[in-house]
């Protein structure tokens, strides 16, 4: 079993003792040290929260034991019930709440289940606040309310429309542009809330043939739910045989988008922020933002428009919105398909993302395959090794690091090291216990020597 405690949420396996997984108990325990900031934080005398979930099997149970905890705090919940990860983060603010919880577990298998959480502004909450929350936690420093000033519920399922309502009224959003190229797209939900969400937003955009893929939210997932090319060849062949001209892709609770292209091949979820940010460039010129596993593609996308230009940040949703906030970008987000536009909101969005991508391929009034083959042609080699308890990550990421000293080296988030226009990026994840070895270079081929070299070393070292 497994409880991982970050900056991205508490997240872990379902099942299993106290304090070595996601148990009843640990919900609890750490919905009650979230709430208890959220009421010492807040100038509010009954506080206000916006709770939404993911289709995932345990996700009705964690979302009511959290919501019963949040009441018996004397916190009153506005409950989405199936929603999406930006859905939540757009209701927070839209509500005046004072923060919010997602019941996701993101890309991870069904076995897990994580509290993300959100501040008043609905952006996930700082290192800071997090370590406070946790410490409260260990604590378990709780004063409950007492019977006559327990919290209340309002159940409120009115954001879906609300929400695809906020995508269809951004200005770089042409709905009737997108009609008119007359799509036929796929779809692969892994039955989860983006099987309810992303056939609905394609249906207000204008989208008539929709081929649907996985979009029951039942929680049972057909395969692994990472947006990766290795899971997605059932859709691939749904394309072909429907002759869709696209295929979009998301993860059980809708903040990474991946698309296939027309001819069955991948557009790479490294290229859903390249596109998008090109499109958004092209009518609004800025300066962009992605983490430092990113393609150097974006990069290079930006620096083509006059005064635009690229900052790297660590990697994480909430260092990517700081470092966008701190550089005033218009468009930004993560290799693994995240966009974070402010213009809607700062938080990873599939929707958004969705609105903005087909607007820019409607316009282009080519194939999706087309639009791939007009940007810089690089390779992301994707790998991580799972780690034991014995082993020491920081010690193998020091050596590594002293393995390649005579490289240039950015240890700003794990070690990333630079070889001319190749790289290498190590570092241990936030959301499993795992470390990910991300390389990028002109084949994949390369990409994949330089990934399976120094995998070679860690496994050697551990």
């Amino acid at each position: 079993m497994t409880l991982i405690k970050s900056i991205s949420g508490i997240r872990g396996t379902i099942g299993g003792p106290t304090g070595e997984g996601l148990t009843p108990v640990d919900a609890c325990k750490f919905a009650a040290a979230y709430g208890t900031w959220i009421k010492n934080a807040s100038e509010n005398n009954k506080p206000k929260i916006v709770i939404g979930r993911d289709a995932r099997l345990s996700g009705k149970m964690i979302s009511e034991l959290v919501i019963n905890t949040l009441i018996g705090l004397g916190i009153d919940v506005i409950d989405l019930g199936l929603s999406t990860t930006p859905t939540v983060e757009i209701a927070v603010p839209m509500e005046k709440a004072d923060g919010g919880i997602i019941i996701t577990a993101s890309h991870n298998p069904k076995q897990w289940n994580a509290l993300k959480l959100l501040n008043s502004s609905g952006e996930f909450i700082s290192d800071k606040e997090g370590k406070l929350i946790l410490a409260t936690a260990e604590k378990q420093d709780f004063n409950f309310a007492e019977v006559d000033d327990l919290g209340t519920v309002i159940k409120d399922e009115s954001y879906l429309e609300k929400h695809i309502q906020a995508v269809l009224d951004l200005p770089l959003v042409n709905a009737a542009l997108i009609k008119q190229a007359n799509f036929s797209i796929a779809i692969d939900a892994v039955n989860s809330t983006g099987g309810i969400f992303i056939p609905r937003l394609l249906e207000a955009l204008g989208v008539n043939t929709i081929h649907k893929l996985y979009c029951e939210p039942n929680g049972h997932f057909p395969h692994n739910p990472e947006p990766l090319p290795e899971n997605l060849t059932e859709i691939a062949k749904t394309i072909k045989e429907k002759n869709a001209d696209l295929g979009i892709v998301v993860d059980p609770d809708v903040d990474r988008l991946a698309f296939v292209c027309e001819d069955g091949t991948m557009f790479g979820e490294e290229y859903t922020l390249v596109a998008v940010a090109d499109y958004v460039l092209s009518k609004t010129p800025g300066n962009t933002v992605s983490n430092l596993s990113s393609t150097i593609s974006l990069r290079e996308v930006t620096e083509k428009y006059n005064n635009c230009s690229y900052q790297a940040a660590a990697v994480g949703e909430v260092n990517v919105v700081k470092k966008m906030k701190e550089t005033n970008a218009v468009i930004g987000g993560e290799g693994n398909g995240g966009i974070i536009y402010p213009s809607s909101h700062y938080g990873r969005d599939a929707l958004v993302g969705i609105g903005l991508f087909l607007t820019h391929l409607a316009e282009k009034n080519i194939s999706s395959s087309a639009l791939r083959a007009s940007y810089p042609n690089y390779h992301i080699s994707k790998n991580k090794i799972e780690l034991s308890p014995e082993m020491d990550v920081d010690q193998i990421l020091t050596q590594i690091q002293n393995d390649y000293k005579s490289f240039e080296i950015d240890t700003t988030d794990g070690v990333k090291i630079y070889f001319g226009s190749e790289w290498a990026h190590l570092r241990k994840s936030n959301t499993e216990p795992i470390i990910r070895i991300y390389s990028e270079s002109s084949s994949e081929e390369k990409a994949n020597k330089i990934a399976f070299d120094i995998m070679d070393k860690i496994k050697a070292l551990a």
